[in-house]
């Protein structure tokens, strides 16, 4: 099998392996659709702090049961599936808590290496976040259920408001649209720079779109009495994240979404969050709930994701794939493994 494996920081190659034979609780994957994904682009850019480098590279896909190790019978070989890379061990302090997506031992299991032929999916992750993909279901929008998890994660942090502002128009800030829509969100404007990423926006739901950076753009956006109930930040910038406060009514919430460097650190506005009781939110990675709430959305609402999907390429294009993104060029890119590399 080919496996795209991460040798150093932007150094990406493919190695010659044999098919690893799953061993007991796990499952082996035949992959039909690998999608990149920024998370993945950053490793290959400047490492990751959860993901080791040198090691396999990606995470999101969808494909066929090769097969099954001793004690699986929820799935056999040749059933189309779909998951995501992790599943708490249920054991530690924090699963005790219900802090699933916090589980101390969360990441020593977790299936990378989606860039493949075959992935192994852990025993933990095979038990718990395996699904089924059911026929009516496009591959490309089933390799889609991790990140759409993690919005999701974000969105049960938040509660649905009346109005909301999603800044940035990425992957990430579209799938944030969608599920705005799918929720019932009653008013989504979207704000970016990109008019390709404004105008998915729009046919993902959202009911106006501004185009510009923030720092230009936030006097053409609701405030005063008419200021939003939500912001959710998109773009991992600190000034963003410092200035996402502000556009909210008094008792609004801000979901910052958009990750920052470990040692980042943002500066608030006193005045907004004791005397006019915004609040902040985190929101990281994401519980079995939020999974299986996912898994619900994408296989019975119409939510339209597979529009995030910039072009379909063979798995050999992976560096150029990640090239084009690095400029700009595309939201989401398939990559179809087979070909030669």
């Amino acid at each position: 099998m080919k496996q795209a494996y991460l040798e150093s920081v932007g150094s990406l190659a493919f190695r010659d392996l044999p098919a690893p034979e799953p061993g007991p609780g796990e499952v082996l994957v035949r992959v039909h659709t690998a999608l990149t994904c920024g998370t993945d682009l950053k490793t290959f850019r400047r490492g990751h702090a959860k993901l080791p480098v040198p090691g396999p590279l990606g995470h999101e896909a969808s494909g066929w049961v090769e097969a099954v190790g001793p004690g699986v019978e929820h799935v056999q070989a040749g059933d189309p599936v779909m998951w995501v890379p992790t599943a708490p061990c249920e054991e530690c302090g924090m699963c005790r808590r219900g802090l699933f997506n916090h589980c101390r031992r969360l990441f020593e299991s977790i299936a990378l290496g989606a860039y493949a032929d075959y992935i192994l999916l852990p025993a933990r992750v095979a038990a718990r976040h395996l699904f089924r993909k059911p026929s009516h279901l496009d591959f490309a929008e089933a390799a889609l259920l991790e990140p759409l998890s993690c919005v999701v994660r974000g969105w049960r942090r938040l509660g649905v408001p009346e109005s909301v502002i999603i800044i940035g128009v990425g992957a990430i800030g579209l799938m944030h649209v969608a599920v705005a829509r799918a929720m019932g969100c009653p008013h989504i404007i979207a704000v970016g720079g990109r008019l390709a990423g404004l105008e998915l926006a729009e046919a993902l739901g959202a009911h106006r779109v501004v185009r510009g950076h923030l720092a230009d753009v936030a006097g053409e956006l609701p405030s005063d009495d008419q200021a939003v109930d939500a912001v959710i930040e998109c773009t991992g910038r600190p000034e963003v994240w410092a200035a996402a406060p502000a556009l909210v009514r008094p008792g609004g919430r801000v979901l910052l979404f958009g990750g920052l460097a470990n040692d980042a650190t943002v500066a608030f506005s006193a005045r907004r969050i004791h005397y006019d009781e915004v609040t902040l939110l985190g929101s990281f990675h994401y519980s079995p709930a939020d999974v299986q709430e996912s898994y619900r959305l994408l296989t019975e609402a119409d939510m339209g994701l597979g529009r995030l999907i910039t072009a379909t390429r063979p798995l050999s294009d992976l560096s150029q794939a990640l090239f084009d993104l690095e400029r700009g060029r595309g939201i989401k890119y398939a990559l179809i493994p087979g070909e030669a590399v």
